[in-house]
């Protein structure tokens, strides 16, 4: 069974900066996309950031000019850099993959990140 492993949350101050892993307990083949998202409490989760291949990239609007997703096609990781944090980033961020080889996509278990204004 396939796990997704994040690390890297944490509480910090409005204009700080944080940076999330996300690493796959083995090889995942086929990965089409890998993500983050996020979702703050009482609210729908959404799409904060998507990569497909190693620079295809998609952002939230939101988070445009803040944020970068990164990914390790060898090591199957994600990493998302948040600089400029605001309190509106407060929320569990997941990690997700999908595989089109597989046809499955899989889901972190979520890490807390909390900004203080």
């Amino acid at each position: 069974q396939v796990r997704l492993v994040e690390s890297g949350g944490g509480l910090v101050q409005a204009g700080g900066s944080l940076r999330l892993s996300c690493a796959a307990s083995e090889r995942i083949p086929g990965i089409h996309m890998m993500a983050w998202h996020r979702q703050a409490q009482g609210q729908q989760r959404e799409l904060v950031a998507s990569i497909r291949g190693s620079d295809d990239t998609n952002y939230a609007d939101s988070v445009k000019g803040r944020f970068t997703i990164s990914r390790d096609n060898a090591k199957n990781t994600v990493d998302l850099q948040m600089n400029s944090l605001k309190s509106e980033d407060t929320g569990v961020y997941y990690c997700y993959v999908y595989s089109w080889q597989r046809g499955t996509q899989y889901w972190g278990q979520g890490t807390q990140v909390t900004v203080s204004s």
